[in-house]
């Protein structure tokens, strides 16, 4: 599945022909010596996925076993199953898959499966994005290796089980934005990278550290494009810097990430907007999701912490 960045695409298949079920799963998982068969049940199958290039939300509900030898690549997996049973990794660090809790999936390795019977969902981040993210917020460069073992509970499965499901609100409902996408992408990378314990390569040294000219034009082209879901790699070019300098001069200038400087902006055009609403025409859940808040909570939080009164003060205040 491929997409335009910003832009969702959907698919699903179902059906109870084992020959299509193999192909399907074949081509989606770049799966090799697959078996495909009913088991005490009547045969049948279906796939469904929503989402872009940064994140797809991917199901699969099976009336059967399947078998194989899978092989992610390019891309970081996160499934946990709602019903049936199963085991990943035959062949390295087996994971047997516990109802209701997420695992990662091996990575740039082949990971022998068996599945009956079962529905997984799935989370699929690209490489190239996730990697970004990480970069980011933790300054890492390049691949990330997850612990394939290890299994969220307590706090820690309560955050992530909330965060799924208000990016699952987001990415399913035809009527969001671009940017509200693009947010809720980057907090189901978030949550990904601080529920489960990964590696990265060591951070690096800048060479050049940005000017404060090259800042302003990023500062710039974030405040004529923050209608647009934009990501970091396009800041940095406008601002003729690498992604990681991007980080660097930021840091150093304005004590926050570029993406929070950016998240900043949008906290503005929310809050112009609430002066400027018409009396009873308007609403703040409205308001913040168009510029790409899908939490009220954390919305609202951000908001007062920025202006010093919560944003429904501001809105009545509009009526006056």
């Amino acid at each position: 599945m491929s997409a335009k960045p910003g832009s969702a695409q959907r698919f699903e298949a179902a059906g109870t022909d084992v020959d299509q079920a193999r192909e399907l799963y074949g081509a989606a998982y770049n799966i090799g010596r697959m078996t495909v068969e009913p088991t005490a049940a009547e045969f049948r199958y279906r796939f469904t996925s929503v989402g872009d290039d940064d994140l797809a939300l991917r199901a699969s509900q099976v009336e059967g076993r399947i078998t194989g030898a899978s092989f992610t690549q390019g891309e970081y997996v996160v499934a946990w199953m709602t019903r049936g049973e199963g085991v990943s990794d035959l062949l390295g660090s087996p994971m047997t898959f516990l109802q209701g809790q997420p695992a990662m999936f091996a990575n740039d390795r082949p990971a022998q499966f068996d599945l009956i019977d079962y529905r997984l969902n799935m989370m699929h981040f690209g490489g190239t994005y996730l990697e970004g993210v990480a970069a980011e917020l933790e300054g890492s460069v390049g691949p990330i290796t997850f612990d394939t073992t290890f299994r969220p509970s307590g706090d820690a499965l309560r955050r992530w089980t909330e965060a799924v499901a208000s990016v699952g609100r987001v990415l399913y409902d035809d009527g969001s934005s671009a940017v509200l996408r693009a947010e809720a992408n980057r907090s189901a990378a978030v949550a990904l990278l601080e529920t489960f314990p990964h590696l990265a390569v060591q951070p690096r040294r800048d060479r050049v550290v940005a000017s404060g000219r090259k800042t302003a034009a990023a500062v710039e082209f974030m405040i004529a494009n923050a209608h647009r879901p934009i990501r970091t790699e396009e800041i940095a070019a406008a601002a003729g810097l690498s992604p990681r300098s991007l980080q660097t001069a930021f840091r150093r200038e304005y004590d926050l990430t570029a993406t929070d400087y950016l998240r900043s902006i949008r906290l503005d055009r929310v809050r112009q907007e609430l002066r400027d609403a018409e009396p009873g025409l308007a609403t703040v859940a409205e308001l913040a999701r168009r510029w790409g808040f899908s939490h009220l909570g954390r919305f609202a939080a951000s908001y007062a912490s920025r202006f010093g009164e919560y944003p429904s003060v501001t809105l009545a205040s509009s009526a006056r």
